[in-house]
């Protein structure tokens, strides 16, 4: 091996010229394979075998429940339930007429099961303490069941207020909502009307809501060629938050996460600046090359090299795999930082070997014999270990 990788070096050598060219052709190429033919998949379930034991019960997991797949989770929070249930509600009819965004879209406390039977779902004590309030909001109930209207509501406060005058009724359960109705008015008489909750009226026990909050669950239409599958959906979610009237009027506030918002930052930081981090790497890269060679006419190659071994990886990667993965993103790092070790150990070996030999061609051959096997055995070991990570349908 020895001899072959000194025959290498010295053929090299003495064609410079048509190795170099040789070698911006297919730098040219790969270019040209990995703008046409290489894509990103950031769909992190194909960074795994499907075979393997424990993807095969995530995959029969999703099947059980899809629901809980690739979310978008909007949480609303307003000043009264009604106007938060009402925000969620118009959320999810535009989310709905929005096909090309959006999959499906509904919230999980509201359907015929929780209209029927929610009442079951309680533990035992919740339930109790739900019908003693139902008993005590009786006399508030029942006038309002058959007019459930602001007249309706005048109406009861009327009676209310005949009973405690001729039978000396006891109202000190009914202080809280009786507040709240008083303050409603005076906001219509100070010129600034906010609306009256009629489930607060009966009480905090009596809604199942606590602090108005609401949710939408949202899956979203994901493109796995963008490296932010779900961006476009988030960016349409934000535009309807933006148009519903209660959030307008800040009487409603809408906020989002899941799955696909979260992956989508940890995605997108990926790319932030990465052209900036990119140029500053490289200029502290080639910052400590100088401080370690001391010589321009080893740092360029170095420099060329690198680059145009990264690209050369690319165009092998579009030829053999087609996609990168997050992985695949991450390596490039790495591979960066291997390609300059290798061509440190060779540099330096060669600049040793100059100190003896004046003569290039023969301080090249000695480098090849005293660090040619072990580069070439380190460098096998690496594209062994970078090809056996590869993407899984």
């Amino acid at each position: 091996m020895i001899a072959w990788i000194v025959r290498l070096i010295d053929l090299s050598r003495r064609h410079a010229w048509l190795t170099t060219a040789c070698f911006a052709l297919l730098v040219l190429a790969s270019l040209g394979l990995a703008n046409s033919r290489l894509s990103v998949d950031t769909d992190t379930d194909h960074m795994f075998a499907s075979n393997l034991p424990w993807r095969q019960h995530q995959i029969e997991y999703g099947k059980q429940f899809p629901q809980f797949d690739d979310l978008l989770v909007a949480v609303v929070r307003g000043a009264s339930d009604e106007e938060t249930a009402e925000t969620a509600d118009q959320l999810v009819r535009q989310a709905q007429a929005d096909p090309r965004h959006f999959v499906d879209a509904s919230r999980p406390d509201v359907g015929p099961l929780f209209q029927r039977d929610g009442l079951l779902l309680l533990p035992s004590d919740e339930l109790a303490k739900l019908i003693d309030s139902l008993m005590t909001s009786q006399p508030l109930l029942g006038p309002l069941a058959s007019d459930p209207t602001a007249l309706g509501l005048m109406h009861t406060i009327t009676l209310m207020t005949l009973g405690v005058q001729q039978m000396g009724s006891d109202l000190s359960s009914y202080r809280k909502p009786l507040l709240q109705v008083a303050d409603s008015l005076q906001n219509a008489a100070d010129g600034h009307p906010t609306p009256l909750s009629w489930n607060a009226l009966l009480g905090p026990s009596v809604t199942q809501q606590q602090d108005n909050v609401h949710f939408v669950l949202l899956h979203p239409q994901l493109d796995h060629d963008s490296l932010q599958p779900g961006k476009a959906a988030t960016d349409q979610l934000q535009q309807i938050i933006r148009t519903l009237p209660d959030v307008e009027s800040h009487r409603v506030t809408v906020d989002y996460t899941g799955s696909v918002a979260l992956s989508d930052v940890q995605f997108g930081a990926i790319t932030d600046g990465i052209v900036l981090s990119t140029a500053v790497s490289l200029l502290l890269l080639a910052l400590w090359l100088f401080l370690a060679l001391r010589s321009w006419r080893l740092i360029v190659p170095i420099l060329i090299t690198l680059v145009g071994g990264l690209v050369l990886t690319l165009g092998f990667a579009a030829l053999s795999i087609g996609r990168l993965n997050l992985i695949s993103i991450a390596f490039a790092v790495l591979f960066v930082g291997l390609a300059v070790d290798f061509a440190i150990q060779f540099t330096v070996r060669l600049r040793e070997a100059r100190l003896t030999l004046p003569e290039l061609a023969e301080a090249l051959r000695v480098t090849g014999r005293r660090s040619g096997v072990q580069i070439t055995v380190a460098a096998l070991a690496t594209a062994c270990g970078f090809l056996s990570f590869r993407s899984e349908e």
